[in-house]
C-alpha cells in the first residue's frame, strides 16, 4: 500500500500544477487526436472543465479519500459537463482522452513527485485511471440506459397514435424525434412480446433489423409486441427475418403501404388477423394479415367483411354467366367435380373451366380447401348483407 502521509509533499506541487495539468493535457489531446480538433469550441472547453475536475480528484485520491466515497468521487469528474456531452463523443474517444491526461500527468511525475516519491505516486496515478475508466464506462452505461427508456416509450407513443389514427402531422413529428426517415414500403407486424423490460425487447428488435438493413420501431402493448417496418421490400420475408425477437406464437403482418401516414390500414389489418389467428393452428409464421381474411372476418373484422362481400362475392357476382351458381354447387358438393357437373346438367369440364374464370377473378382457386374456405364465408357474407356495397 501506498504511504499516503509520506506523499504531503508531492500532493502540495500536485494541487499547484492542477490548471497547467489540464491545459498541457488539452493541448497534448488537440495534437494527437484529430477528431478532437474538429470539435466546436464550447465541446472543447467542456473537455477541459473534465480534465481540470480529474487532475483534482486524483489529489483527493491521493490524500487517502480511497474509502466507500471512491466510486462516487470518481463518477464526479465528469458532472463538470453536460450529460449531453455523453451523446457527442462516444465511450472509444472517452477513454483515449482519458489516457492523453494521465500520459501527460505521468510525464510531469518527475517535476511532481518529491524526490523518492516518484514511484509511489506513479503507482497511484496507474490505479487512478483504472478508477476513472470504470467511472466512464458506468457513465455511458447509465447514459445509454436513459436513452434505451426514453426510446421506448418515444416509440410506444408512436405506436399508440399510429393505431389510434392521429393525424399525419402528430405521426410525422414523433416519428422525426426517433430519427424516422419513413423509407418505403410500410407494414405494420404484430406478435407475442417475449417478455422482459420493453426497452431491451426492442433493443433486440433494432439489432436484429439492423442486420436485415430496415428501419423499425415498435411498441410493447400488454403481451403483443407491435413493430413498423421501413424499407423492406418484402414485408413478410423481412418479418421472418426479425421473428426471433417475438415471443411464441402467430407473428401476422399487415399489407404494405407507401408511408406512415397511411400505416393505420396496415395496423388494423395486422391487429384483426392477430386476434383471429387462433382460427388457424397451422397458419405460416409470419402470416400476411391478408390471408386470414375469413378467421378476421368470422372475427367481426369490419375491413375483412368488407374485402370478402366486395372483392371476392362482389366480383363473382358481376362477372355474370352461371360462375356464381356453378361456385355455390361445387363448394356445396365439397370440390367434386363430377357431383358438380352432374347437379348442374353441364360436362364437368365446364365446371373446371368455370373454376378456373373463379380464380382469375378472385385471387382464390376453389381447387384449393383453403381457399375454398374463404370463398364459402365470401358467399355466405354477400348474402347476408346484400346491397353494402356488392
Amino acid at each position: 500500500m501506498t504511504d499516503v502521509p509520506a506523499l504531503a509533499a508531492s500532493l502540495k506541487r500536485i494541487e499547484r500544477a492542477a490548471g497547467t495539468l489540464a491545459t498541457a493535457s488539452v493541448a497534448r489531446m488537440d495534437e494527437v487526436l484529430p477528431w478532437f480538433r474538429g470539435m466546436p469550441a464550447d465541446q472543447r472547453a467542456w473537455v477541459m472543465l473534465v480534465a481540470q475536475s480529474g487532475v483534482q480528484s486524483l489529489v483527493e485520491w491521493l490524500r487517502g479519500d480511497q474509502g466507500a466515497g471512491k466510486q462516487q468521487v470518481s463518477d464526479e469528474i465528469f458532472d463538470a459537463a453536460p450529460r449531453a456531452l455523453a451523446r457527442m463523443i462516444n465511450l472509444q474517444q472517452t477513454v483515449a482522452l482519458i489516457k492523453v491526461t494521465i500520459d501527460v500527468v505521468e510525464e510531469q511525475v518527475p517535476a511532481l513527485a518529491e524526490p523518492g516519491e516518484e514511484s509511489a505516486v506513479r503507482e497511484a496515478i496507474l490505479r487512478y485511471s483504472r478508477e476513472v475508466a470504470f467511472a466512464a464506462a458506468r457513465v455511458y452505461a447509465r447514459a445509454a440506459e436513459t436513452r434505451g427508456s426514453w426510446d421506448a416509450r418515444l416509440q410506444a407513443l408512436l405506436v399508440d397514435a399510429l393505431l389510434r389514427g392521429d393525424s399525419s402531422d402528430v405521426l410525422a413529428s414523433r416519428a422525426a424525434a426517433l430519427g424516422w426517415s419513413d423509407a418505403p414500403p410500410v407494414a405494420v407486424t404484430v406478435g407475442r412480446s417475449p417478455g422482459g423490460e420493453a426497452s431491451a425487447v426492442l433493443h433486440a428488435v433494432h439489432r436484429l433489423a439492423r442486420r436485415v438493413g430496415v428501419e423499425v420501431f415498435g411498441g410493447v402493448h400488454g403481451d403483443r409486441l407491435v413493430l413498423v417496418l421501413g424499407g423492406a421490400p418484402d414485408p413478410l420475408g423481412t418479418a421472418e427475418k426479425l421473428s426471433g425477437g417475438f415471443g411464441d406464437g402467430p407473428i401476422v403482418v399487415g399489407p404494405a403501404v407507401p408511408s406512415l401516414d397511411e400505416a393505420s390500414t396496415s395496423a388494423r389489418a395486422a391487429l384483426a388477423g392477430f386476434r383471429a389467428a387462433a382460427a388457424w393452428p397451422a397458419a405460416p409464421r409470419p402470416v400476411a394479415a391478408q390471408d386470414l381474411l375469413p378467421e378476421r372476418a368470422l372475427a367481426g373484422d369490419a375491413d375483412a367483411r368488407r374485402t370478402l362481400r366486395q372483392e371476392i362475392y362482389g366480383s363473382v357476382q358481376r362477372a355474370g354467366g352461371e360462375l356464381l351458381e356453378t361456385l355455390d354447387a361445387f363448394l356445396t358438393h365439397g370440390g367434386a367435380l363430377e357431383a358438380t357437373a352432374r347437379a348442374l346438367f353441364v360436362h364437368p369440364n365446364t365446371v373446371r373451366y368455370r373454376m378456373r374464370r373463379v380464380a382469375e377473378i378472385t385471387g382464390y382457386a376453389p381447387l384449393s380447401p383453403r381457399d375454398a374456405f374463404a370463398l364459402r364465408i365470401a358467399l355466405a357474407l354477400g348474402r347476408l348483407e346484400p346491397g353494402h356495397g356488392v
